[in-house]
């Protein structure tokens, strides 16, 4: 693990060093070095314990398929973000480029960090380069106030996470977490063992997040730059996801099943109220925006079951749902550049300037409601089948919100492409050969998934 974390260092620096003409080719290629490097995480994965033990990092079959997402999504951010980074002086460009490899900095740390203090002051650095991409180089200047609304949830979500940890630590005496079991949390009583809990799930509900826990995610997709969007949706809300799993599978307390019933129940109540939202939504960037949302309270539900099916599931359509909503973002993003809108009543038609990109619209609208053989099928269905298991009645708000979830998908293909194409807009380019690799880039791994689903599993 040194050695990956070595690279992704060392790219933070290279921008600065790089030849104002070379900046952009010299970077992908970078990013593209560190994948081909880095492809040895995919043989840990096998591996269901901790693997490549160092004293504070090690990877396992939960922390490397992430690893692999944030090493992948860097060049295609940075690709997607050519066209509208450029026009700005080269130290604003530089400072980008940087920006996007510290946050890959971090999110290797925090997915191969087995020190829990280490997991936590990784976890908060990527807030700090987020916030600066949403308010530097959002376009208007509502940015600013979702970068306001992003700060002030993820500290919220933050504090309670602190306490838990400086509580451990202050009873067991050790952050490492090979080491920590059930047992060494036997000197907590039963109604702090509910509270300690409840503070380590906040800050990952408020990460992923989870209906009612997510007006900012909204704000921050709508006013972030492509590459802030890309990032935001495909990595950053998996953190959330993430140390959800960890928490549930290492603390997984007896008290933990009375409280995960009530939790489930709200998370899949909530995909269902956002997929309603999902209808409604006049906003392209926010409609996916939402679905980011439903998509990740489905994944709660999924690991608040507490089986290996469900978790399994809820890694799966993280993984997929990384990639499907970046290349949501990224069609969306073609949109607006060629319309400067992101109104659906206006973004549509495309079909009339390009035969290409409304395969890249279905293809991806497809995956996104989950047409076997996408991977989001096969998440949701170990979900499905563990939340029934669990509660029988539950079956109705799930069976709505799959019904609802294809149809604001559709709606989005629909809208996209099939409509007329307005008659005031004029001057509107086609699709370029970058533009065709950035989309395939992000669903040439989703074709992997549906080959060896095993991939993506714990």
């Amino acid at each position: 693990m040194i050695y990956i974390l070595t690279i992704s260092f060392i790219s933070i620096i290279t921008p600065w060093l790089t030849n104002s003409n070379l900046l952009w080719p010299t970077s992908i290629i970078n990013s593209f070095i560190i994948i081909i490097l880095n492809t040895n995480i995919i043989n840990s994965h096998f591996f269901s314990l901790w693997h490549n033990v160092s004293l504070i990092f090690a990877i396992d079959s939960l922390s490397s398929p992430l690893i692999l997402l944030s090493i992948w999504l860097v060049p295609i951010s940075l690709i997607a973000s050519i066209n509208h980074i450029t026009t700005y002086p080269i130290h604003l460009q530089r400072i980008f480029i940087s920006l996007i490899f510290i946050i890959l900095f971090s999110l290797i740390l925090t997915f191969s960090s087995i020190e829990l203090s280490l997991f936590f002051i990784s976890f908060e650095t990527t807030l700090l380069p987020t916030l600066i991409l949403i308010s530097q180089w959002g376009i208007q200047k509502e940015r600013f106030q979702a970068s306001i609304y992003f700060l002030f949830y993820t500290l919220i979500g933050s504090l309670p996470l602190l306490i838990a940890i400086i509580s451990l630590y202050n009873n067991i005496n050790t952050l490492i977490l090979p080491s920590i079991n059930f047992n060494s949390l036997s000197s907590f009583s039963i109604n702090i063992l509910n509270l300690w809990w409840l503070f380590c799930i906040l800050a990952f509900i408020i990460k992923m997040p989870i209906y009612g826990f997510h007006l900012w995610l909204p704000k921050a997709h709508v006013e972030a730059p492509i590459a802030g969007s890309m990032i935001l949706a495909a990595i950053l809300l998996k953190l959330g996801g993430y140390g959800l799993i960890r928490t549930i599978s290492i603390f997984f307390l007896p008290s933990t099943l009375s409280l995960s019933f009530p939790v489930s129940i709200f998370c899949v109540w909530g995909s269902l109220i956002t997929s309603i939202i999902c209808i409604r939504q006049t906003d392209l960037k926010a409609l996916i925006a939402y679905s980011s949302v439903g998509h990740m309270s489905l994944v709660a539900a999924g690991t608040f079951t507490l089986s290996l099916w469900g978790i399994n599931g809820a890694l799966i359509l993280m993984i997929s749902h990384g990639l499907i909503s970046s290349a949501l973002f990224c069609l969306a993003n073609l949109s607006y550049e060629r319309n400067h809108t992101r109104t659906l009543i206006i973004t549509r038609g495309f079909k009339m300037i390009s035969t290409s990109l409304p395969v890249w619209w279905i293809l991806t609208c497809i995956c996104n409601f989950g047409l076997p053989p996408s991977p989001n099928l096969i998440g949701e269905i170990l979900i499905i089948i563990s939340l029934i298991n669990w509660n029988f009645f539950i079956t109705p708000l799930i069976g709505i919100t799959t019904i609802l979830s294809a149809i604001y998908s559709l709606l989005i293909f629909n809208n996209t492409n099939n409509l007329s194409f307005p008659n005031f807009i004029s001057n509107i380019n086609n699709i370029s050969s970058p533009n065709h690799l950035l989309l395939f880039l992000h669903l040439f791994p989703i074709l992997l998934i549906i080959l060896s689903p095993s991939i993506a599993t714990i």
